[in-house]
């Protein structure tokens, strides 16, 4: 089948003599349910999807052969356009992977400010995730009062870094900044208002009837299938496979904070349906409020950054790192050749993992849960092209 575009292909059944139609339709690349630069070719017969297949390539923009030219320091913020959703863990999977090639030894308070700003950008990006999927669906009102509480975070992480989107915050050896005088207070007094909000937000939309009837057994991903397709983050956790790098590789300080790993039961449905990957991203809020309030009653003091030359030449070699980012686990790998500018970088990320199950799971639903399948899957646009 051609990528093209619209076409139509006319079938006769054996012996019938009637004529069926299979109509080739185009999705995208301006899509509102993509929320980004992303295209689908979809087969269809009537309203029932045969394939729905990914046409990505729209944004690349060569962000790994950047690094070669910028150098270590100065790759830091082209990081934050790689997820511009959850740009912190891109800031950190650079830092660990460029500390980790050096032999740098973060001190122990800027490890803490790097997981403060993580897991308030980990509440952003799902309050994002999860508001524009009901919008998406239908929904118009849950999708403010996410946005709402959003907005506050935004304007904590803007105190602490000076930007709401792309951060630039973290640094090789730590942070930027430190907290700010009476940041703490100003996060708790947030985190004691966002409780109660997602306890409304349930109310408004995790129960309700027609919600769920739309979520509830569509775009079902078994473990097995999650795994062999490689799915990270909540959309494989809720497919009922306990895994999260920051408990079982774990790093930063992440083992000195304690938290549970929410995975899909199959509440509504089929375990692994898209109301699990919804509502596993719900949970895991809750789970980063708890390790925000642990790291504003353990962070010590002392320095946020060490000491690192600013003609930074890490000696040849090549090195791995992985963090779990708000879309899962992701990968940064750079080789270094002893200059001051990497030899070369790769990085793998969780949306790209998910488009390839698209194809898979699209077979034999209806067209309009085609959108349910995007959101679910929580797919940010510039992760999968770089």
């Amino acid at each position: 089948m051609s990528l093209t575009g619209f076409e139509v292909e006319v079938e006769r059944a054996p012996g019938t003599g009637l004529a069926t139609e299979e109509m080739t339709l185009n999705m995208g690349p301006q899509h509102p349910s993509t929320h980004g630069v992303l295209r689908f070719v979809v087969k269809a017969d009537g309203e029932v999807m045969i394939q729905a297949i990914p046409d990505v390539g729209y944004l690349h923009r060569s962000i790994e052969k950047i690094s070669e030219k910028v150098g270590y320091h100065g790759f830091m913020p082209y990081t934050d356009r790689v997820d511009y959703v959850a740009a912190m863990f891109c800031n950190q999977g650079w830092g660990m992977v460029c500390e980790k090639l050096g032999g740098i030894e973060v001190p122990k308070r800027g490890e803490y400010c790097r997981v403060i700003a993580a897991e308030f950008n980990r509440i952003a990006s799902h309050l994002l995730s999860v508001g524009t999927m009901v919008l998406d669906i239908g929904a118009a009102t849950p999708f403010f009062h996410a946005f709402r509480e959003r907005e506050k975070i935004n304007d904590l992480l803007e105190e602490l870094c000076g930007a709401r989107l792309t951060y630039n915050y973290m640094r090789i050896g730590g942070v930027a900044w430190d907290l700010p005088p009476e940041f703490a207070e100003k996060c708790l007094h947030f985190l004691a208002g966002l409780e109660p909000m997602m306890a409304e937000y349930n109310d408004l939309i995790t129960v309700n009837k027609l919600y769920l009837e739309r979520c509830a057994d569509v775009a079902v991903i078994s473990a097995a299938e999650a795994i062999n397709y490689n799915l990270v983050g909540p959309n494989l956790r809720a497919s009922g496979v306990k895994y999260d790098v920051r408990r079982d590789l774990p790093y930063s300080v992440y083992p000195e904070l304690e938290f549970d790993v929410p995975i899909g039961r199959g509440e509504e449905g089929t375990t692994g349906d898209s109301f699990d990957r919804y509502i596993c991203r719900i949970r895991e809020i809750q789970e980063s409020i708890k390790i925000l309030r642990q790291c504003f009653k353990q962070i010590p003091d002392g320095p946020v950054i060490a000491k690192v030359p600013r003609k930074f030449k890490p000696p040849a070699g090549d090195a791995y790192v992985r963090v779990e980012s708000a879309r899962g686990d992701m990968g940064w790998y750079a080789v270094s050749d002893g200059t001051e500018f990497p030899y070369r970088c790769k990085i793998r990320t969780g949306s790209f993992a998910a488009m390839a199950i698209i194809d898979n799971v699209s077979r034999g639903l209806m067209l309009a849960d085609l959108v349910t399948v995007i959101a679910s899957l929580d797919i940010v646009a510039p992760e999968v092209d770089r």
